[in-house]
């Protein structure tokens, strides 16, 4: 199977200041507001949600091909994907600008102050989906996650020009953008991914309800946070999952986009929709119990205890014979 996953690419630098902000701050003078804060520590970690959902499909023994535009700057961070197992040759490096980062300090109320730079993230647009395909084979699916909006609005096209089968997840893009853009990234999807808040969104900016989202893609994937995952498909009865169980959550981001790369490893092993379900929740347990997007490991053996201890010895008999890639 050859899974194209298009996306964000991005570093996260994450501060934490000891003091107040607000004690700094002076209402009479926010106009001419300068400030400089003495952090404590700094974290940098990988993310973007095309690279996440390659580390987790690279770790269940997969080969995905990495779409997306970074800087110069993305060396290292390249050969951290490649030694996990994703197919990088279809990134475009961007001459002048520097891979997207997100930049954020906190203090101990939890008020941040942050900044986002897109950087060569802006310039997915100019990236052509025929190429890559040429290089790596006609793609079994393409996934199409929060990236540039016109790089997602360009792949979606292209998707639907050449007979792509598409996967929809415009997650974090959704509050950004507008009920035409998101018609046009929505309609016509094999797949839907999006948590039960976006599911709304999507609902109210587009103007379609639940009924009629559904009418327009072949399968929708609502996840639920701590209580699962609903697959719904026209005409059947959806499928509601409980989430992995013995979860002690750490910190929430990334889980989302580990729950896509093992729904979509299952997808690739051509396992039941339930069981490529399960796949995802289990990989959302590794991360959430983790600090950072892409910093969990597992062998197989803890893998596929995980999935019996959560849904039972079937499904792991099941499973196991899609997971001698694990390493």
């Amino acid at each position: 199977m050859s899974l194209l996953i298009a996306g964000s690419i991005a570093t996260d630098h994450l501060m934490g200041y000891g003091g107040k902000f607000s004690d700094s701050l002076v209402v009479e003078q926010l106009d001419k507001i300068s400030l400089s804060f003495l952090v404590d520590d700094l974290e940098i970690r990988r993310g973007g949600v095309a690279a996440n959902m390659c580390f987790g499909l690279g770790r269940l023994g997969l080969r995905p091909v990495l779409v997306g535009s970074a800087g110069e700057d993305f060396a290292d961070y390249r050969s951290w994907l490649e030694r996990h197992g994703v197919d990088c040759s279809s990134v475009r490096i961007s001459e002048t600008r520097h891979t997207a980062r997100f930049v954020c300090t906190t203090d101990p109320t939890g008020a941040q102050i942050a900044s986002f730079y897109p950087g060569a993230m802006s310039e997915a647009r100019l990236i052509e989906l025929g190429p890559i395909a040429e290089r790596v084979g006609e793609p079994t699916y393409v996934l199409i996650g929060a990236d540039d909006p016109d790089g997602m609005l360009r792949h979606t096209e292209e998707c639907r020009q050449r007979g792509y089968p598409f996967i929809a997840d415009p997650s974090q893009q959704l509050a950004f953008s507008g009920g035409e853009l998101i018609r046009d990234l929505v309609d016509g999807a094999t797949i839907l991914f999006s948590n039960e808040y976006e599911s709304h969104l999507i609902e109210q900016k587009t103007g379609w309800s639940a009924e009629e989202v559904l009418s327009r893609v072949g399968t929708q994937v609502t996840t639920l946070g701590a209580q699962g995952v609903r697959i719904s498909r026209r005409g059947e009865p959806d499928i509601v999952l409980p989430a992995a169980t013995n979860v002690t959550a750490v910190e929430p981001t990334g889980v989302g986009d580990a729950f896509r790369s093992g729904f979509l490893a299952g997808l690739a092993w051509d396992v039941s929709l339930e069981r490529a379900a399960q796949v995802g929740c289990v990989l959302a347990a590794y991360v959430v119990e983790t600090i950072g997007t892409q910093e969990y490991s597992f062998t197989a053996d803890q893998f596929l205890g995980r999935i019996e201890e959560s849904y039972g010895p079937e499904a792991a008999k099941d499973l196991q014979p899609h997971l001698s890639l694990v390493k």
